[in-house]
Parts: structure tokens; C-alpha cells; sequence
């Protein structure tokens, strides 16, 4: 299992979690150690298959840092808070995560688009 580092520490995914709200996008900045990329692919793919399954998502996407850091970011969309929470936390979910390598620390956090007139939309 990935260990956990909350982008902020007075507010972490499982208190996130809790809250009612939607339309939500998760960013989860993985790092790891260079050698362990292939296995850490071969899992994020295998939980993005399992979550593209679930109600409520609607898209994720996976990005490689430039040059040699072997830091990932995942940013995935879904349509509410409650259908992010009902994945996170479904046991076939948390069984899958065990097999991320032990280098591996995810930074997951629930964001909300802003709207800003003139230039993006909510």
C-alpha cells in the first residue's frame, strides 16, 4: 500500500471524504523510487480500470513529471463526492491498493472548479 502524505495536513482525504458536495476532482501526485514505475503502472492501471467501472466517474487522466523524476500525477473527475467516497472506500478498492510498490506515497486531495469571469467556468 502507497503511504499517505495529504497535500495539507489539516485537512486530509479522509476527512475530504466526508463532505457532501459535487461535482469533485481528485489530484493525487504519486512519487517513487525510478525502478519501481513498472510496477507502479501496472497497479494505477488496474485501479483506474476498477474505478471506470463505478457510478459517478467520469474520467481520469495520468501524467509523468519531465526528465528523471519518477513522480506521477493522477487527476480524475467525478460527478459527486458521495460516488468518489463509495469507490475510495469499497473493499475491492482498498484490497487493490496493497499492491502499489512499498516506495510508492500518494498525495491525494479533492478539489472544485472556480469559476473566473472571463476566462474559465465552473
Amino acid at each position: 500500500m502507497p503511504r499517505m502524505r495529504p497535500l495539507d495536513p489539516a485537512f486530509p482525504i479522509d476527512r475530504q471524504i466526508a463532505l457532501e458536495t459535487g461535482p469533485v476532482v481528485l489530484v493525487n501526485v504519486f512519487t517513487l523510487d525510478a525502478e519501481d514505475e513498472q510496477g507502479f503502472l501496472k497497479t494505477w492501471q488496474d485501479d483506474a480500470a476498477f474505478m471506470k467501472r463505478q457510478p459517478g466517474f467520469i474520467s481520469t487522466h495520468l501524467h509523468r513529471a519531465v526528465g528523471d523524476s519518477p513522480t506521477y500525477l493522477n487527476y480524475a473527475v467525478w460527478e459527486s463526492n458521495a460516488h468518489f467516497r463509495a469507490a475510495f472506500t469499497h473493499p475491492e478498492f482498498r484490497a487493490k491498493i496493497a499492491a502499489y510498490p512499498t516506495s510508492a506515497v500518494a498525495s491525494p486531495h479533492l478539489f472544485q472548479k472556480v469559476a473566473v469571469p472571463g476566462i474559465c467556468v465552473a
